[in-house]
């Protein structure tokens, strides 16, 4: 019994330094600006990323291996929908359609090099890098799941939000300064939505692993903009009420304008 007990103590100890041998790189990293503000003439914002790979005392005697930069940034999740049109008598109209819960609205991959020359299919698909490999949960009859990337619905998806610049993936987009410092921006379009967009930054070397941290920043409106959003979502009768008479004035001071006596 006491030897079970010495030898269970000795592999605990030498957990902890199996771990920090394996993991002998970490993550350094800071976004310019944490707070981005959205006026009434916002157009559009990049953001940059920097980050340093600190080494330990024994790996940093050795020539850094090449490293892999991939940076996920994901806004505010929702739920969307994605609808299929055909021709029906020669009219298009909707007949199928797809819920997707709680995907991101925005959705962008930056790389410093094609993440599917980054790691092999299953790490990319464990670690969810690459629009190809993230889940995108959606609503399929009674069942909630994720399908194959070749999906329709989940194609087109995809395709719909990159053309708005909400879902981009950029190969190229990250920089090594130096072996071990490196910088990439984070372009927000117009259509940017408000909240809490969480950026994850993860190192690989040869296909693995090696180190991961995470950052975040939030986009918020400010001025007469902030004021109607908190209104609407506050004081949502208010706010319904007040939006119909200002159509009614408009209205009546339109008959007025244009009125022929």
């Amino acid at each position: 019994m006491t030897y079970r007990l010495v030898l269970l103590f000795a592999c605990l100890l030498l957990v902890p330094a199996a771990w920090t041998a394996a993991h002998a790189e970490k993550l350094i990293v800071s976004v310019s600006n944490h707070r981005v503000t959205v006026t009434p003439n916002y157009s559009g914002e990049e953001l940059v990323l920097f980050g340093s790979v600190e080494r330990d005392g024994k790996t940093a005697q050795t020539p850094p291996p090449n490293y892999d930069i991939v940076v996920t940034v994901s806004g505010p999740r929702a739920n969307m929908v994605t609808r299929r049109k055909q021709r029906v008598l020669g009219i298009w109209v909707n007949r199928e359609s797809r819920d997707f819960i709680e995907v991101p609205a925005y959705l962008g991959i930056f790389a410093n090099r094609p993440v599917s020359a980054i790691a092999s299919p299953d790490v990319l698909r464990r670690l969810q890098l690459g629009l190809l490999n993230v889940t995108l949960t959606q609503r399929i009859g009674p069942d909630y799941a994720d399908v194959v990337p070749t999906d329709p619905f989940r194609s087109a998806f995809i395709r719909l939000r990159s053309e708005h610049a909400l879902y981009r993936e950029s190969p190229g987009a990250v920089t090594f300064l130096t072996p071990t410092l490196f910088r990439t921006g984070i372009p927000l379009p117009a259509a940017v939505p408000i909240g809490t967009y969480q950026v994850d930054i993860k190192l690989l070397a040869s296909g693995v692993l090696v180190a991961k941290t995470e950052t975040a920043f939030e986009i918020v409106k400010v001025g007469f903009e902030q004021f109607i959003a908190n209104s609407a979502h506050h004081h949502g009768w208010l706010y319904g009420i007040a939006t119909a008479m200002m159509a009614l004035m408009t209205g009546w001071l339109g008959s007025v304008v244009f009125r022929r006596d």
